[in-house]
């Protein structure tokens, strides 16, 4: 057994390439072979939110803070709200994050196909999020 103990985790700024204004990433627990599946406690401040992006193994969200959006390539933006649960398949293009006048926390997990869990893509241009 091995227990993380809360605050033992230095907490992370979410890097600008893949993401638009301020997000915090509190790591949970990172992949230990065999198993694939990775978590990580992310807050985005209002407005903030990811580029797009896939996951080759999908990924899925609980939502645990706040208001938030997501949406799916050609699909409509949908509002996350606490104790909402986002799925988003194997290769499904997709972007999340806050709403603008609130921010959202959500726990992310998702598994790591051949050493890779993300591809990165173009940011989510502000036209798109309003």
């Amino acid at each position: 057994m091995e227990i993380k103990r809360s605050g033992s985790q230095p907490s992370n700024k979410g890097p600008a390439e893949y993401f638009t204004g301020m997000v915090r990433i509190d790591p949970l627990f990172q992949v230990t072979d065999p198993a694939r599946a990775a978590g990580n406690s992310v807050t985005f401040e209002p407005g903030a939110r990811t580029a797009w992006h896939t996951h080759p193994l999908g990924q899925v969200l609980i939502v645990t803070a706040g208001c938030g959006r997501a949406q799916r390539w050609d699909g409509p933006i949908e509002e996350i709200r606490p104790g909402d649960v986002v799925w988003f398949p194997p290769g499904e293009k997709h972007w999340h994050g806050a709403a603008p006048t609130t921010a959202m926390t959500h726990i992310a997990i998702q598994e790591q196909l051949d050493g890779k869990a993300v591809v990165w893509m173009e940011k989510v241009a502000d036209e798109q999020y309003q």
